[in-house]
């Protein structure tokens, strides 16, 4: 293989980490940033003393992908020396010098080990993509460095990120340029805008598969459900060619739920003669690299979750791409040789419509994870409303996030966080399920719970099959459980008692509709779970009659996700400081009705979102009474007092941060006397630990 860019700035980026606690180093895509970059401050000297140097990923695909390739590079065993740590999976070991893992993960350690002790180096990779998770480890991260300083060093690294934006968050570090894009790419814009960009890049496809030398085809879209339509297709093309007037083709797929056994088809080389079609989700712009790819086509869309924290809806929307994120798509091609991107839309489109940059994920997602760890942290001088966004969230967005997290117990009415909350903080979960598993504890319900937070925890376990299928579908599925009339919580959760009682066979998942992968995937995070609660699921059901307790926990733990249905009428109003009217989804489980026709008065609901109009996914019937302590809170509910701030000054604060501004403007400098005294009591502590004869003695 040839010496990938990285290689040849080895020294100079050695030299900037050893003399600067943070460096900030922009790679273009194919600089081999993501795998080299670890191994050559391993070989430096950073993983002496038994320390490990930590490399965040935003997706699990890509965490788990890149440390196999790791370790492959490095001839050393996936798990040992070089290892991985995803949601519900680590494969790890006291010898591991060298670990990817989730920047979710990364956030959680921070719980176990506020100064993150183990690691001499934490990099924060792919930066660009703004994660929520990402976002929040920016500011813990830049109170660490000051605190752990010179001993621990942080590398942000990115293809596209403004180094100088970060550089300024972190009071003028250093930034690395590393080139990266080995050989030209050609870009070709449509003189028109398509009028079904999947047509138009299968048609794109097959003509380049017909045209065009030897080189693979790499294909964007924006979700499984489209990959699939344009696999089927392209397929079908393919085999309508004339017999010998072109290479083979292999069509594959590529997106973050692929099985990891379909996940190394991708990364296999292609048979002689064969030209490879990948068609893959926004996961293959800068999280995965595939060689041998020399054409992209690029429709210009992605699938992105929105969320409106005013009424605490979700939208998962196809969105325009920004222009960093073309440039990335680009990128992909011209690694191996001279490459093309045909891009389905014109340039004057891209120029004037496409956004310059993606909005962060911290300011379009709901903040009730990412607020339950920082108050769970119990920083000194830090709350959520003065901590140091790179851009900060809205107000509403924080105040959203506050009433949730009040509503499930998680905070007090003055914004500490609660026993409770930090317990949650604890689990690898949304607040909402870990609050109901802690409920069910204490209703006797855990094992019951465990299943159904896993079931709710994966992928949809039913197989979407494509439309010309439904109706062979909707047959195998009526021999499915139906859920007792109390909706999809306990559908879900009979679904899975039935496959345990098969003894988990897959031949009975493909007769009944199910995906295997999700199934799977739910008993595994079922047994971690189990694990994690620290083995308090006797497994010794108790008698729950029409599986009372077991909803008593999630209406406790989904307190912020109540609904009262209409009088005479199935529409429902959601219980919020703003309510709204929205409608049970079409592909919810049956529930009772009454002689008149109607729904069950009260009910929970997973999900909130917008398509046609508002409806809630995943429902599951309760008792009016289960919802009386939250309508109490409703009434006495003070954001203002949540914030844990007195009323002036926190709205005060909040009008000033609701604006988005630079990195310049929305940061507060640190407190130095704070600063100080933290630090003094990081050395006090260390001091104890690498002295623990002496202290004894005394």
């Amino acid at each position: 293989m040839a010496e990938l860019p990285i290689r040849r700035e080895s020294e100079c980026i050695v030299s900037a980490v050893r003399d600067n606690s943070v460096t900030v180093v922009i790679g273009e895509t194919g600089s081999g940033k993501t795998t080299q970059l670890s191994q050559i401050l391993h070989d430096a000297g950073f993983t002496a003393d038994g320390k490990c140097i930590a490399i965040t990923q935003p997706r699990r695909v890509a965490a788990v992908s890149v440390a196999r390739r790791v370790a492959h590079e490095m001839g050393v065993t996936l798990g040992e020396e070089v290892g991985y740590a995803i949601r519900f999976e680590n494969r790890t070991s006291s010898r591991t010098f060298i670990k990817y893992l989730t920047d979710g993960c990364l956030l959680r350690e921070f719980l176990v080990d506020i100064e993150l002790s183990q690691y001499s180096v934490v990099i924060l990779d792919e930066a660009h993509e703004r994660t929520l998770n990402t976002d929040i480890l920016l500011g813990l991260l830049k109170r660490l460095v000051a605190l752990r300083k010179p001993e621990l060093k942080l590398i942000v690294t990115s293809a596209t990120l403004d180094g100088h934006k970060i550089s300024k968050f972190f009071g003028g570090c250093p930034v690395v340029n590393i080139p990266g894009k080995l050989f030209p790419v050609e870009i070709m814009y449509s003189t028109e805008q398509p009028v079904s960009y999947v047509e138009s890049a299968v048609e794109t496809a097959i003509e380049i598969h017909a045209k065009e030398p030897p080189g693979d085809i790499l294909v964007f879209m924006t979700g499984q459900e489209e990959i699939e339509k344009v696999i089927v297709k392209l397929e079908h093309r393919v085999q309508t060619l004339e017999e010998g007037s072109c290479m083979d083709a292999l069509v594959l797929p590529l997106h973050a739920s692929l099985p990891p056994e379909f996940q190394a088809r991708v990364f296999a080389p292609a048979p002689s003669n064969c030209r490879r079609i990948i068609v893959a989700t926004n996961v293959a712009e800068t999280s995965l690299t595939v060689d041998g790819v020399v054409y992209v086509i690029d429709p210009g869309f992605v699938k992105q979750r929105q969320y409106n924290p005013t009424t605490g809806m979700d939208a998962l929307c196809v969105v325009q791409i920004s222009r960093v994120q073309a440039t990335q798509r680009a990128g992909r091609a011209g690694r191996t040789c001279p490459g093309k991107c045909y891009r389905l839309y014109s340039s004057s489109n891209f120029e004037q419509d496409f956004p310059a940059v993606t909005v962060p994920e911290i300011q379009r997602s709901s903040l009730a994870g990412a607020l339950l760890h920082l108050k769970s942290l119990e920083i000194p001088n830090l709350d959520v409303l003065n901590f140091e966004y790179l851009d900060a969230p809205s107000v509403a967005s924080l105040e959203d996030a506050l009433r949730q997290l009040y509503l499930i117990d998680a905070i007090t009415s003055k914004g500490d966080v609660t026993s409770l909350g930090k317990r949650m903080a604890g689990l690898p979960l949304e607040p909402s399920l870990a609050r109901a598993l802690i409920a069910a504890e204490d209703l006797g319900c855990l094992e019951d719970a465990l299943v159904l937070a896993a079931m709710l925890s994966c992928d949809s376990v039913f197989y979407q099959a494509p439309k010309k299928e439904k109706k062979e579908q909707s047959a195998v599925h009526q021999d499915l459980p139906t859920g007792d009339g109390f909706g999809d919580h306990i559908q879900l959760l009979q679904i899975y008692e039935k496959w345990r009682r098969v003894d988990y066979d897959f031949e009975w998942c493909k007769e009944h509709g199910l995906q295997i992968r999700a199934m799977k995937f739910a008993r595994d995070i079922r047994k971690q779970l189990s694990l994690i609660m620290q083995g308090k699921s006797d497994f010794r059901k108790r008698k729950d009659p029409a599986y009372k307790n077991l909803r008593k926990a999630f209406a406790e733990g989904f307190a912020n996700r109540l609904a009262h249905r209409l009088p005479n009428h199935n529409g429902y109003r959601t219980l919020a400081q703003s309510s709204h009217l929205v409608q049970v989804h079409p592909s919810a489980c049956k529930m009772e009705i009454d002689a008149d026709g109607l729904l069950p008065e009260w009910i929970l609901y997973h999900e909130l979102l917008t398509t046609t109009r508002p409806y809630i996914k995943k429902i599951c019937v309760i008792d009016g009474r289960w919802a009386q302590p939250t309508l109490v809170k409703l009434q006495d509910l003070d954001v203002i007092s949540l914030s844990g701030r007195l009323p002036e000054e926190s709205r005060t604060h909040l009008d000033e941060s609701s604006e988005t501004k630079p990195a310049s403007a929305v940061t507060q400098p640190a407190n130095k006397e704070a600063v100080d005294a933290a630090r003094e009591r990081y050395m006090a502590r260390k001091k104890a630990r690498t002295n623990p004869a002496r202290l004894s003695a005394r």
